[in-house]
């Protein structure tokens, strides 16, 4: 298995692939017209933590966030962004929850 190197994109340029990947999943159940999720608010998106990939819904405040980026950057390092499975977080729940808490 080849180590991914990571992108050498700007922050935005990340920041913007990461929020098109994550609303752009597909028409399926659950989904508008626009191939977005019906159960996620104006301004949030949605990842996937933990061993059992657990979905949270974040708002997208959180993309400014230190603490939020490095989780992306560790994201992409581990997973990369082509996949779909949707934003994947390599972390604990109890970590991410923790996390999470502290930037709300």
């Amino acid at each position: 298995m080849a180590i991914r190197k990571p992108s050498k994109l700007p922050q935005t340029a990340v920041l913007k692939q990461i929020l098109k990947r994550c609303s752009s999943l597909g028409k399926k159940h659950g989904y508008d017209d626009d191939g977005l999720p019906l159960d996620v608010p104006k301004g949030h998106f949605a990842v996937y933590v933990g061993e059992n990939r657990s979905r949270y819904i974040v708002p997208i405040s959180f993309l400014t966030h230190p603490e939020f980026q490095w989780l992306l950057r560790r994201a992409e390092e581990e997973f990369g962004f082509d996949h779909d499975m949707g934003l994947t977080i390599p972390c604990e729940e109890v970590v991410f929850r923790a996390l999470t808490s502290m930037l709300r």
